[in-house]
């Protein structure tokens, strides 16, 4: 799915969603041992490189700093000791058969592969929201209420990925009543051939799809 370019009217529209005192850049599973080095999944690592996901989050997020619009990064953890641990799905099986192989996971709490990636900083203006269950970042976690603390109306959102982790993440936002901007070139997934196929197909019906030019237009 290639960036479609806005013309008067949508970008108008999309301005009118990013008020800067309602939005936060939501940033997903940006970490090292997630889309870094030593990540499970060395195709979705790729993808990552070839979209530039790193470098355009990381100006996202340097642009909302600038603008003082919230930075929130949801990123997923597992204990060391390995519980609360399930194999209720494929996904989360692999995680732990790797575990018990090698003894540890790649995002285990603590480590360098939890951390974020460096293009996101640390910043201490950010907030960082874990969780250690679950796909999706609003699922038993404060995700939802700290949003509406901040009374967030509209979430810019990037990372990965597409077909899964972002997709969770838009539904569950849309859900709950907040508007979402996608950002083209700060999401994918693999195969990328179906991750197009999801944003097209699927996420167009439920968000905003820009590029990260656009919305730091509508910023400025």
């Amino acid at each position: 799915m290639a960036i479609l370019v806005m013309d008067e009217k949508q970008l108008n529209r999309l301005a009118g969603l990013l008020i800067p005192e309602t939005t936060a850049v939501l940033t997903m599973e940006l970490q090292n041992g997630v889309v870094g080095a030593g990540a499970l999944m060395k195709a979705l690592v790729d993808e990552v490189e070839r979209v530039g996901v790193r470098t355009t989050a990381g100006r996202l997020c340097v642009a909302a700093r600038d603008r003082g619009i919230q930075v929130v990064h949801c990123v997923a953890e597992n204990r060391p000791d390995g519980r609360v641990a399930t194999d209720n799905c494929k996904v989360f099986a692999m995680n732990n058969r790797l575990r018990r192989e090698t003894g540890s996971t790649p995002i285990d709490q603590g480590t360098e592969g939890a951390k974020l990636v460096s293009e996101l900083g640390p910043d201490d203006r950010d907030i960082v929201v874990p969780r250690i269950h679950g796909l999706t970042p609003f699922t038993q976690t404060s995700l939802d209420q700290i949003l509406r603390n901040l009374s967030i109306r509209t979430l810019v959102v990037t990372g990965v990925s597409v077909n899964m982790g972002i997709f969770g993440t838009v539904m569950s936002a849309v859900d709950l009543g907040y508007n979402v901007i996608i950002v083209r070139d700060g999401v994918c997934g693999v195969p990328r051939e179906y991750s197009d196929a999801v944003l097209e197909n699927s996420l167009s019906l439920l968000a905003t799809i820009a590029s990260a030019d656009d919305v730091i237009g509508a910023w400025g």
